[in-house]
């Protein structure tokens, strides 16, 4: 199997949970059809984030590009499901969620991140910006913590979440640590 069929299939696999979503709120029915997308959509960018970073460690890079616009895809249907659906396009509201919910604003600053890297994964703007891409670390922390805020707990999948992060974090500064690098 030739690279362009495997990032085929590879985009092919990153829309599943688009058309699962789409199954459950028209098919199935959601009861709260804007909390589901929030919980979708952010569980599955968070996921593609952290398996982005995984990649490298795993000698799969030439997928990376493709697996971090898949995660600022999902991170943006969570932002527009917000800012329409959830504030309903009211900025005053928005303002004052994000004043009162802290996890509302790392949510934001981490979208914001993901979005300059977006913006920034063309091949020119790779080459001009490639050092600060390593923000993303900084983006997923941020949205690890978000996501944690947001449910007002912590479970045992978020305490799975935070340990994959350390363990990719480990093994890529004893990467960028060795010799061979």
């Amino acid at each position: 199997m030739n690279n362009a069929t495997k990032k085929y299939i590879l985009i092919a696999v990153l829309v599943v949970p688009f058309l699962y979503l789409l199954y459950k709120l028209i098919l199935v029915g959601a009861n709260d059809p804007i909390k589901y997308i929030f919980t979708l959509t952010g569980t599955t960018a968070m996921f593609m984030l952290i398996a982005t970073t995984m990649l490298s460690v795993i000698k799969l890079t030439k997928y990376r590009k493709i697996l971090g616009l898949g995660a600022f895809c999902y991170a943006l249907l969570h932002f527009v499901n917000f800012i329409i659906l959830d504030a309903e396009l009211d900025i005053e509201f928005i303002i004052k969620e994000s004043l009162d919910k802290p996890f509302i604003y790392l949510g934001m600053l981490s979208f914001f991140i993901l979005a300059f890297m977006a913006t920034t994964s063309t091949k020119n703007g790779f080459k001009k910006h490639s050092k600060k891409h390593k923000i993303i670390y900084l983006a997923i922390l941020l949205v690890i913590v978000h996501f944690i805020m947001g449910q007002k707990t912590i479970t045992i999948e978020h305490w799975w979440y935070l340990l994959i992060f350390i363990v990719v974090i480990g093994v890529k500064g004893k990467i960028l640590l060795s010799k061979d690098y």
